[in-house]
């Protein structure tokens, strides 16, 4: 009997150890993942860190910290988080002395609104189309919508060149956007949210005397609210930094958006360029804040949905 108590005794020990040993390294290894995400964030927060720090140095030290890049001297890059001398005078040039800045700050707001608008009136019909209404080859016709979505704007800026040419919108704002007007990812991110609708809903509607464009306004958008936020997030992320279809489709700069300012910003207003791309990143991170939580769902519903 000893023997067994004692036999009992070290197997229930060693179990303990084990158990212990197990929850030692679960702690050990969480600890890593953790230090792992704090790097990774660190490592992708760094650039916006360098432009706000860029933004407020003076030229004469920014010069001295960017020489090796920038004028082919020798030595190493090197740079502070806090300058010795922090200014405001490149965001006091950009605000007071610079028009041209303005004027293609509102061009870029003009055109990506138009579009996010445009494709509202476009995309939520005919997603609820796609996903309530089962009309002949709907399959055939959703799946050239994705095959059209997946095509680079590489591929397609020929044709479009040629379409516009043919239309005399060439050299206007509207050639950047009556074409993303159209486009076909709105589309199917919102269809996601539709298709999870309750066929049966739909049905209790219907029966209740509610006619088709009630259950798409007291149905349809609320439901798939949601999926047509992340769409109008993802969308104004896209269009305000779009770069290739205005510089394509536009060659008054006049009219140019504000992602085609920087690159014309000379090397020698590093300071200029700083303080213009902390501005410029400043809507895109408020719209993203603002509906972090719809594109959470969003992108979760889209995941979910078959």
């Amino acid at each position: 009997m000893k023997n067994r108590r004692k036999g009992f005794t070290c197997g229930r020990d060693r179990s303990e150890r084990i158990w212990f040993v197990r929850r030692m390294m679960g702690r050990v290894g969480g600890m890593l993942l953790q230090g792992m995400l704090v790097l990774c964030g660190l490592a992708v927060c760094s650039p916006v860190a360098l432009l706000l720090t860029g933004s407020i140095t003076d030229s004469m030290e920014l010069g001295q910290a960017l020489s090796p890049i920038f004028y082919e001297g020798e030595g190493f890059l090197s740079w502070r988080l806090l300058p010795d001398y922090p200014t405001a005078a490149s965001y006091g040039k950009l605000l007071f002395l610079s028009p041209q800045f303005f004027v293609l700050f509102w061009n870029s707001v003009k055109i990506t609104g138009l579009i996010l608008a445009g494709q509202m009136l476009v995309a939520v019909p005919a997603a609820w189309a796609f996903a309530v209404y089962p009309f002949r080859l709907r399959g055939v016709l959703f799946s050239l919508y994705v095959v059209l979505m997946l095509l680079p704007f590489q591929v397609t800026m020929l044709p479009s060149y040629l379409v516009l040419d043919r239309l005399g919108l060439m050299d206007t704002q509207a050639a950047v956007i009556l074409p993303a007007v159209f486009s076909t990812f709105p589309v199917f991110l919102i269809y996601r949210g539709f298709a999870g609708i309750p066929v049966a809903l739909l049905e209790a509607g219907r029966m209740d005397g509610a006619e088709e464009w009630q259950c798409f306004v007291y149905l349809g958008l609320p439901l798939g609210a949601p999926m047509i936020l992340s769409a109008l997030v993802l969308g104004f992320l896209d269009y305000w930094s779009m770069v290739e279809q205005p510089l394509c489709f536009i060659q008054n700069r006049s009219l140019w958006p504000l992602s085609l300012y920087l690159p014309q910003i000379g090397l020698k207003q590093s300071g200029f360029a700083f303080a213009a791309s902390v501005i410029t990143i400043l809507p895109a991170v408020f719209l993203f804040l603002l509906g972090q939580d719809y594109l959470e769902q969003g992108i979760t519903m889209s995941g979910l949905k078959e």
